[in-house]
């Protein structure tokens, strides 16, 4: 772990860094199905804010990742409160750990060294938490984990889970079940082959889930139970919540009252054990890991005497009674085959490194990421040497340490051109990534520019998926954006060929057509130029109106390079600052700088990109860009967004204030009327309070968005 901060000011703004990156890595695990980091590298920030707050105790945020469970509900489900809150479990790397949370337990309650503390221990599945409540026997409700404290009423689907009985017998007026719903990795696979069959058979694009969790989670937290029903899921139970009363005085006992009414228990539970049998059991349960049925992802431990855990009680989001033992990221060694460039939509030059197939976490695993050249250089790797090979969580396959980097061979060289289109492979001043120069001409990034183009963000045209575009592409059809609007030419020709009849012909032209006045904003954004998203988009066209006006913002740009020279002794770096700064006070726009102005002149630079955007401008006219707002209580005020906004990204918060004629300002000031709060927010949030300016949260924000006629 790096050092940790050395003054308060530093450590406040670390734990606000840490809060909002946590949350929006909890939002995408529990509400969206979608991580996109491992489980290992979850921990680690947790870990980080865990040490920091031990050594600045008074800096505990009241959004401290310490204090929260989970994530909020998506709000595609019905919101219910938990009886009782479903709280997670604190995490040990260690036999050490396992043996200070031992210690930690004994000093709690008082009890001797001679004093025996029985556990029990069981796999922790990666499936997605739900509590079931039983009334008089009769399942009456299912909720997911949500927060912890409010889950999501999945209770419909639920009862399509052959794993759940709908009726049970021995139990008391009141008994929540809680335990995991799972996928098995056979059914995983199984019902992704379905997946792509059927995707293929009604010419749409393939949805596959990514891994096992993912389609548990995806499955059960369906509006349509019939989905669910078609879905192979499984539920294990682990525990319980709200009970009218106990049938029994231990883990051990409970757990086996639960499985004699018909719940699926693991065979791997045991209990009651010391700590050197559960150490064992964890031993035991990690080498048979990758033989499995089901991912997991390490083991759980909990003290068996229940009137022990009711005095233990819980710290912040963690019972002082429980831990899960997680185990350290799978490795396997194999041989580095080949290093292959791939070339994506932003001319990005990507290495994979082609492997001898090897197993790692129950996956066979064939390839993985390079990231760069600089790790490349790291890690010294040529085609020919032995590796060692990391899948920590569901993220891509990592190659972590190369095991003959010693042996005579000649290294591999980053290419300089593009293996696609042959154009120059630069990287950028300050940058490690390179990319092709090719741009609209490269065939590697063409499929991907152009589903960019017509992508929900930028044209969005319907009909016109990566499928499609891929058929025209190889038909010759289109070649660059003013080809699709030229695809009515070959209308006789698509209704000839397979999946396509005069109605979705009709449809996609249809859909095409409707395109020809553009929105200006999305139009620029959807030619993909580097450092130009939608909202810079949106802010040069508020100010230069039109695109043949940035067409000429661009030749200035270009004149302005040729116009400054390196001066004297000057650096290239104090170059490229000092050409920024100066095309930044000339573009004379707020938030977009130098490096939006390069971007541009490079592109009108290069002739094919010239020829391309007035091919395309002579196919479609795109009206003057203009702001329409809305009068609104918010109209003529400055806001400021702070946190993670979780109904809606930060670039539509923006564009739903400038249409209600406010302006969203980066940093609070004097100035500032009004700030948006969502969770993770901190130094802004306390300086608004300082200076007395009004908060509300997203919710309200939303609701001035509603109210808005």
């Amino acid at each position: 772990m790096d050092p940790l901060p050395q003054t308060p000011e530093q450590a406040a703004a670390e734990l606000e860094k840490l809060a909002a990156e946590i949350a929006h890595h909890n939002r995408l695990y529990h509400a969206e199905d979608a991580p996109e980091i491992s489980d290992a590298d979850y921990d680690a920030l947790m870990r980080r804010n865990t040490a920091i707050e031990a050594a600045f105790p008074d800096l505990v945020r009241a959004d401290s990742p310490s204090k929260l469970v989970g994530s909020a509900p998506s709000g595609r489900l019905a919101k219910v409160a938990h009886a009782r809150p479903m709280f997670s479990l604190d995490n040990a790397f260690s036999d050490e750990d396992v043996s200070d949370f031992l210690g930690r337990v004994r000093r709690f309650l008082a009890l001797g060294d001679a004093e025996p503390v029985a556990l029990t221990a069981e796999p922790k599945i990666d499936g997605l938490s739900c509590s079931l409540r039983y009334v008089n026997g009769r399942l009456v409700q299912a909720l997911t984990r949500g927060d912890g404290q409010i889950g999501e009423d999945v209770t419909a689907n639920v009862r399509t889970i052959r794993d759940i009985p709908e009726e049970i017998t021995g139990a008391p007026e009141v008994f929540e079940v809680r335990g995991e719903v799972y996928m098995a990795k056979d059914d995983f696979a199984a019902l992704n082959a379905r997946l792509l069959a059927e995707a293929e058979e009604s010419g749409k694009e393939a949805r596959q889930f990514a891994n096992p969790r993912n389609a548990a989670a995806g499955s059960l937290r369906q509006k349509d139970a019939a989905v669910t029903a078609s879905r192979p899921l499984r539920f294990w139970a682990w525990g319980w919540g709200e009970v009218t009363a106990l049938p029994g005085e231990t883990q051990v006992d409970v757990i086996r009252a639960i499985q004699a009414m018909g719940f699926p228990v693991s065979d791997l539970f045991v209990g009651p054990v010391d700590l050197d049998a559960a150490l064992a059991q964890y031993k035991k349960i990690e080498t048979a890991r990758a033989d499995l049925p089901f991912d997991i992802d390490g083991v759980v431990y909990k003290v068996d005497r229940l009137d022990w855990q009711t005095r233990l009680g819980f710290v912040g989001r963690f019972p002082r009674w429980g831990m899960a033992h997680k185990f350290p990221a799978e490795r396997a060694q194999t041989t580095l085959r080949a290093i292959d460039i791939q070339v994506g939509r932003t001319g990005k030059l990507t290495p994979v490194a082609r492997l001898e197939p090897v197993t790692v976490g129950g996956v066979v695993v064939t390839n993985a990421t390079l990231h760069n050249a600089d790790e490349i250089a790291r890690l010294g790797v040529r085609p020919g040497d032995r590796v060692v090979l990391q899948r920590a969580g569901d993220v891509i396959p990592q190659i972590v340490e190369n095991l003959t980097r010693d042996e005579t061979r000649d290294p591999w060289d980053f290419p300089t051109h593009c293996p696609i289109c042959q154009s120059e492979a630069v990287a950028e001043e300050g940058e490690v990534d390179i990319r092709c120069t090719g741009g609209l001409i490269c065939p590697a990034q063409r499929l991907e520019r152009l589903k960019h183009f017509v992508s929900r963000g930028a044209l969005d045209i319907e009909g016109l998926g990566e499928k499609t575009l891929a058929e025209f592409l190889d038909l010759g059809w289109i070649a660059e954006p003013a080809d699709i609007f030229r695809l009515a030419a070959h209308r006789e020709e698509l209704l000839g060929r397979e999946g396509w009849q005069e109605k979705s012909v009709e449809a996609l032209l249809a859909a095409i057509e409707a395109k020809r006045q553009p929105d200006a904003a999305r139009l620029l954004f959807g030619l993909g130029i580097r450092h130009i998203g939608a909202i810079t988009a949106r802010d040069l066209l508020k100010r230069y109106a039109t695109l043949p006006a940035l067409q000429a913002l661009a030749d200035q740009v270009i004149a302005m390079r040729d116009a400054t020279p390196p001066q004297i002794g000057e650096t290239e770096a104090k170059h490229r600052a000092r050409l920024d700064k100066a095309i930044a006070e000339h573009i004379g726009v707020e938030n977009v700088g130098g490096a939006v102005g390069q971007a541009l002149a490079d592109f009108f630079h290069e002739p094919h990109n010239r020829a391309v955007w007035d091919d395309l401008l002579g196919e479609v006219a795109p009206p003057p860009f203009i702001v329409e707002t809305r009068e609104s209580e918010v109209s003529g005020k400055t806001l400021v967004f702070t946190g993670t906004l979780e109904a809606v990204s930060r670039d539509e918060a923006k564009a739903q204030a400038e249409s209600l004629g406010a302006r969203v300002a980066g940093s609070v000031s004097a100035k500032t009327d009004l700030v948006i709060a969502g969770p993770g927010a901190g130094s802004k949030l306390k300086k608004a309070a300082d200076l007395g300016i009004r908060v509300i949260t997203e919710s309200d924000w939303l609701q001035i968005v509603g109210n808005t006629e």
